[in-house]
């Protein structure tokens, strides 16, 4: 497995890292809690060192999820976890609102250290900006806990430009969480840039469009009714059928490459930048087999002009988020 730096940091991890979100929350049904220890295990065989949850996804079992299954591997893999929700209802495992009060960050760090059963967050994210509390707040908040030896690294998911600018004066910023694919370019025209500027590394989450860009998913397909693509503007079934041309264009290039549509949308973001480290997640070891496969995949720049130039006459037709969470990005 080749590996990459986050930007200026010093952490290096596998070139492609395993979002594991689906494996407690969010995609439905919930898979069996022994075959995810088993694929989380199965990951690090594969060479995969970086593993992506948060306190929010179950909320806390995801965390707990980890933290058995990693425990054998403590200082060979690194852990990225992020806070910045606050529970309404616990026991309805319910979270309405956003809290990155410094008190609160003191407080939620303390459980997630508990459950991923680790002396010190590899990386702890702010899930998402608080419009509430100022980011230099947050920042120093952190900056405390990595003073304190309870974080390694400071990240921030989902913020604009100038948050981050504001955020690394305080605290160095290592990483960005933030979508983007062939599915969600925007991260190019502003984000990108600073990044590369300011030594920060990306991580792109939903790097396979939430499933879409494999595929394995059409006009025709259904959801379990928990899932939550259900209400997902971009997955309404005309939306799907628009944007299967964007499939199209990853299967003429998969074919040319012997490879899958989801090898060549991971390796196109591969290609775009050596500080970029994709966390595609999945429940499936063949699954996962198949996303490893992408780093050995080299696009030529004649592949990457082909596919900029196809994925130009292309609009992507439906938003990626409810309004009411696409509202929460971008801050």
């Amino acid at each position: 497995m080749q590996t990459r730096k986050l930007g200026n940091s010093n952490l290096e991890v596998s070139a492609l890292g395993l979002g594991c979100m689906g494996m407690s929350w969010s995609y439905s049904p919930i898979p069996d809690r022994n075959e995810m220890i088993s694929l989380l295990r199965a990951a690090v065989e594969c060479g995969i060192t970086f593993f992506d949850t948060a306190e929010v996804y179950g909320p806390y079992t995801n965390e707990e999820l980890l933290g058995e299954a990693l425990v054998p591997f403590r200082g060979k893999v690194v852990i990225a976890t992020k806070f910045g929700w606050a529970p309404a209802f616990e026991r309805e495992a319910r979270w309405s609102r956003l809290d990155s009060r410094p008190a609160h960050i003191r407080q939620v760090v303390e459980g997630s250290l508990k459950r991923l059963r680790m002396d010190a967050v590899d990386l702890y994210y702010q899930h998402r900006v608080d419009p509430e509390v100022p980011i230099e707040d947050v920042a120093g908040a952190v900056k405390d806990l990595i003073q304190q030896g309870k974080v390694k690294h400071f990240g921030l998911s989902e913020a604009a430009v100038n948050t981050i600018r504001r955020a690394h004066a305080v605290q160095p910023v290592s990483a960005l969480q933030s979508e983007y694919s062939l599915w969600y370019r925007e991260p190019e025209k502003e984000v990108l840039p600073a990044l590369e500027e300011l030594g920060i590394g990306f991580v792109p989450f939903s790097p396979l469009g939430k499933g879409f860009l494999t595929g394995k998913i059409d006009e025709k397909t259904t959801f379990d009714s928990s899932d939550f693509r259900n209400i997902v503007p971009r997955f309404d079934a005309e939306n799907r059928k628009a944007n299967q041309a964007l499939v199209d264009l990853l299967r003429d290039i998969a074919k040319r490459k012997n490879a899958t549509p989801g090898q060549i949308a991971l390796a196109w973001l591969l290609a775009q930048k050596p500080w970029i480290i994709p966390i595609p997640g999945t429940t499936k070891l063949h699954r996962l087999e198949e996303n490893i496969g992408a780093v050995a995949l080299e696009l030529t720049s004649d592949d990457l002009g082909d596919i900029e130039r196809a994925a130009a006459q292309i609009t992507v037709q439906g938003a990626r988020y409810p309004e009411q969470l696409e509202l929460m990005s971008n801050r």
